[in-house]
């Protein structure tokens, strides 16, 4: 195998790996969104810490719902706490 035909390979292979890498993130995020309004306080409390690191208005737009909609006082102040340092970010 000639170096032209590995140099073509490794970038075919790593152009398959980010192509993977996004649809895995992107299935990651919907997932936490769904589980965000799931019945289970633990499965909530697993998404609000995915988004924590998901900074972005959409995100932003999805925390101000969570917070009007969670009874829980303790997960709806940690989504207050998230939401305000999304909103410090966008700014």
């Amino acid at each position: 195998m000639s170096a032209t035909e590995r140099t073509r390979l490794a970038g075919i292979g790593f152009l398959g790996g980010f192509a993977a890498g996004l649809v895995l993130w992107a299935a990651q995020l919907q997932r936490s969104r769904r589980d965000l309004f799931s019945r289970s306080p633990v499965r909530r409390l697993a998404a609000l810490g995915y988004l924590g690191g998901q900074p972005g208005v959409e995100t932003a737009r999805l925390l101000q719902d969570y917070v009007k909609w969670e009874a829980r006082p303790a997960l709806r102040k940690r989504g207050q706490h998230l939401l305000r340092r999304m909103e410090a970010y966008l700014d």
